[in-house]
């Protein structure tokens, strides 16, 4: 119950997180925006930490568990973190969203390669949700949006640029879930943020090396008082965000909690509505191109046994259902 609950959490605010960046980027940089982010990100997980005692748990790891969470660290929050909102800049929120549900099937690849995790039907019927819902959304709508107020520059897309990097940002974020998992040998609310808060300083450290390039420097010390706000609001929301899902995967399953993060795509639709009408792209197909992703990351993250367990399957449709193929090494 409570790991579905942070999922839940976890979900919430990655999707206004991403919407508030959306707002940050308009005016501000996408370095600019990580940066900020990050730094923010590190007292909020201080703060946090305190209460539920997790310095002690920075003991519990390894050097090898440190590792992987250092890696998984700098992939996620600084690799991934940059190419999403150079993404969401490009081409909006809403059309990142769908394409970055491949991330899942990045994992799932790895897991089965590297975790020796079995590939089911369902999982199939997953890579091929998730492949076909971005596809939807390729095209830009036929019916173009209503003029913006005043002042108001309409939103031009810059698909490949965007597309681009959302697919490097579901590589990213389909790599570090697998490492993360690896790191954690033991279990606990505590462990579980001390994990997240050796990641965030990995993380915020790999992305100061470029600041200390003059120009770069220059460039994040003149954020506008806007941007600035709006990227503050975001590295709150997604410091949360990532918090409550490393506090998740340390307590739960990864098949409740990814199906329920996965509510992300549907949170993030109604907070661009919200926070950026005028600059980011809506239409029939984003929608459909998100559900069909959506229905995909489930399938993917749902076991054969739970399913049965939750409906009365037919005996040849759980027959079907129950074959499975592992990977084995040459």
């Amino acid at each position: 119950m409570l790991g579905g609950l942070l999922s839940l959490l976890s979900a919430v605010t990655f999707a206004y997180a991403n919407a508030s960046v959306r707002r940050g980027v308009l005016t501000g940089t996408v370095l600019q925006a990580v940066a900020i982010s990050l730094v923010i990100g590190l007292p909020v997980f201080v703060v946090v930490m305190l209460p539920f005692g997790a310095f002690s748990a920075l003991g519990s790891f390894d050097t090898r568990a440190v590792v992987l969470l250092i890696v998984a660290g700098i992939i996620h929050f600084a690799l991934a973190r940059y190419c999403n909102y150079r993404a969401t800049k490009a081409i909006g929120a809403n059309l990142v969203a769908p394409v970055q549900q491949y991330s899942l099937i990045i994992t799932l690849v790895l897991a089965v390669v590297w975790l020796g995790e079995a590939l089911t039907v369902l999982r199939i019927i997953g890579i091929a949700c998730v492949v076909a819902g971005p596809a939807l959304t390729l095209r830009p709508e036929t019916k173009r949006p209503a003029a913006a107020p005043s002042g108001i520059e309409l939103f031009e897309p810059v698909y490949r640029e965007g597309y681009s990097y959302a697919l490097l940002s579901a590589i990213g974020f389909g790599i570090s879930p697998v490492l993360i998992g690896m790191a954690f040998s033991h279990k606990g609310l505590a462990v579980g943020l001390a994990g997240g808060f050796i990641s965030y300083v990995a993380a915020t450290a790999a992305i100061m090396l470029p600041l200390l390039i003059p120009a770069q420097w220059r460039s994040f010390r003149g954020v506008d008082r806007v941007s600035a706000r709006w990227f503050v609001i975001s590295g709150i929301a997604v410091a949360i965000s990532q918090m409550t899902r490393y506090m998740a995967l340390a307590i739960a399953p990864v098949s409740v909690v990814s199906p329920i993060q996965r509510l992300s795509l549907v949170f993030r639709i109604y907070f661009a509505a919200i926070l950026n009408p005028h600059h980011e792209v809506f239409g029939g197909r984003i929608i459909a191109g998100t559900v069909i992703s959506l229905i995909g990351a489930v399938a993917l993250s749902v076991s054969v046994d739970s399913l049965a367990q939750a409906l009365p399957l037919p005996a040849a449709l759980s027959a079907v259902l129950s074959w499975n193929w592992h990977f084995s090494w040459p």
